[in-house]
């Protein structure tokens, strides 16, 4: 499982934090950016994440900005993305159990550390159920 981050300069701590756990676990991972706090445009890195994961080089993505909103967005647009805003459980384990989602977005300025590890550990964790979800995963 090839994992690929992204943030703007609001999400770039918590990406950073959310990028070693990743590590941490032996997981493949790419940090695509920024790569420090200098102000950045979202769209750029949503576009860059969705773009590397509508290729196929990366089969699951984090992506972080100020909300969360703008970024998952940007990446939606590519094919083949299912980026979801999960700023807390229950939401991280349908957007994996029911709609197969590939990208994990976050707002950093929505979640503390605690929840958006909480939430990232959901995401790692839960599997697709599919059966009638599948056919719906098709009509994306």
């Amino acid at each position: 499982m090839r994992w690929v981050l992204a943030a703007d300069h609001a999400g770039f701590e918590l990406k950073e934090h959310l990028e070693a756990i990743l590590r941490a676990k032996g997981l493949d991972v790419t940090d695509l950016g920024t790569h420090d706090t200098a102000r950045t445009d979202y769209p750029d890195w949503g576009h860059a994440l969705g773009e590397a994961i509508a290729a196929g080089t990366y089969d699951r993505g984090v992506l972080v900005c100020g909300s969360g909103v703008g970024i998952s967005i940007a990446a939606n647009r590519h094919r083949g993305v299912r980026a979801a805003l999960c700023n807390d459980l229950y939401t991280a384990r349908m957007a994996r159990a029911h709609n197969d989602a590939n990208v994990l977005a976050l707002g950093a300025r929505v979640v503390g550390l605690g929840v958006a590890e909480a939430v990232l550990d959901a995401f790692l964790t839960t599997p697709f159920e599919g059966g009638r979800h599948a056919d719906r995963i098709v009509k994306l």
